[in-house]
């Protein structure tokens, strides 16, 4: 197969081919189906991807632990995964999951880990909070 017949086959065809990077990991979007929001962002590995699929849950992989992990193990909030959409290319994936326990996906404790906006003000970039 050529390559132009390898790319559409991978952009348009029905076969689920995630592309993993050179460390077995794929880039995972988590949103809240709910609201839209994003919630985090994370990595899986493959056996990461067959639990999530399998389970209906979500799992991800540590990279700072190098170690599976069930979103909500100590936390409480369980991702129950209400949909995995993957991208034109098959190197990113979008979670659409219903967020258990009190919501908070953040490990400091917020619903979500982007509430830090960057702005610049005379030529100096910082960070501000969200409400």
């Amino acid at each position: 197969m050529s390559n132009a017949a390898d790319k559409t086959a991978i952009e348009e065809g029905a076969s689920f081919s995630p592309k993993f990077d050179a460390n077995g990991l794929i880039v995972c979007v988590t949103m809240e189906a709910a609201t839209r929001e994003i919630l985090m962002v994370a990595y899986m590995n493959q056996l990461a991807l067959d639990k999530t699929l399998e389970t209906g849950v979500a799992h991800y992989w540590s990279r700072s632990r190098q170690a599976l992990w069930r979103k909500g193990d100590t936390s409480g909030q369980v991702q129950k995964v209400l949909s995995l959409r993957v991208d034109c290319d098959q190197d990113a994936l979008l979670l659409d999951v219903e967020a258990g326990g009190d919501g908070k996906a953040c490990h400091t404790g917020r619903k979500s880990c982007f509430y830090r906006r960057v702005e610049t003000h005379d030529g100096q970039r910082r960070l501000v909070f969200e409400p």
